[in-house]
């Protein structure tokens, strides 16, 4: 069972929601984004999820969330990694000095000659991804490969809405409960801020059961609301969180002042 949700604040604390879509397989999804005009103004609203291994319930909100029309069901199919990079190898008649991708034997007249030594594993191209690694490294890229086909700038890693995202991975994993409220009662500002990420607009994504950077990410592009956090221009920098057990993602994104 794969859920998620969204939350993305603007202005004064307007808070966008996308709960429970049905189709066969439990889902839920609610997104959250703000924008600081006054300065250290914070998100109003609160919401939350206790996974469930039966049928959702829709998410409880409190003050000024708004429950919008069902999101489709997020894919569970992964989304395929773009293709590596290739190389050719050199023709033989090319001098043993000529530059190529990979390292060659060098031909001599002597009997037999050197072994080629084995060509080195081809990387797959990411956007940069500062202190990111693993699946949170994997989740960047995806993002950036998604914004560059919306016209976007790529988001770079920041240490902060890093530790941000993981922290509240780790409390919603501790409490077996998907929500953008933390166990102490935090919302998404409180958690950046704390982090000591001075903030103009942040947003957040938050999903669990997904095993992969691609399945959560095709169920976040397939939600409009986590969509709408992820291919946001306004946003500058990135922060990717993952806890176990059950896969608890979350996704940190903003702009500092």
């Amino acid at each position: 069972m794969h859920k998620h949700r969204k939350k993305t604040h603007y202005k004064k604390i307007t808070i966008a929601a996308v709960t429970l879509g049905l189709v066969g397989i439990p889902t839920a999804a609610m997104a959250c984004l703000h924008t600081n005009e006054a300065g250290g103004a914070k998100a109003g609203g609160r919401h939350g999820m206790r996974p469930s291994h039966t049928a959702p319930s829709p998410s409880e909100s409190v003050r000024t969330l708004a429950d919008p029309a069902q999101d489709p069901l997020p894919a569970d199919t992964a989304t395929p990694p773009p293709a590596a990079p290739t190389t050719q190898a050199p023709e033989p008649t090319r001098p043993a000095t000529e530059p190529t991708r990979q390292p060659t034997a060098v031909k001599t007249v002597r009997p037999a000659p050197a072994k080629p030594k084995p060509a080195p594993t081809a990387q797959q191209p990411t956007a940069p991804t500062g202190g990111a690694s693993g699946p949170a490294a994997e989740v960047v890229a995806l993002v950036n490969q998604e914004r560059a086909k919306a016209g976007c700038s790529a988001l770079t890693v920041n240490p902060k809405l890093t530790a941000a995202a993981l922290n509240h991975s780790q409390d919603m994993a501790a409490h077996s409960t998907m929500s953008h409220t933390g166990s102490d009662g935090s919302d998404p500002g409180e958690r950046i801020t704390r982090s000591g990420f001075s903030w103009m607009t942040y947003g957040e994504n938050v999903a669990y059961g997904y095993s992969t950077p691609e399945q959560v990410m095709t169920g976040w592009m397939n939600s409009p609301g986590h969509r709408e956090n992820i291919l946001n221009c306004a946003f500058k920098e990135i922060g990717v969180g993952l806890a176990q057990p059950n896969s608890y993602w979350t996704q940190d994104f903003g702009t500092a002042r």
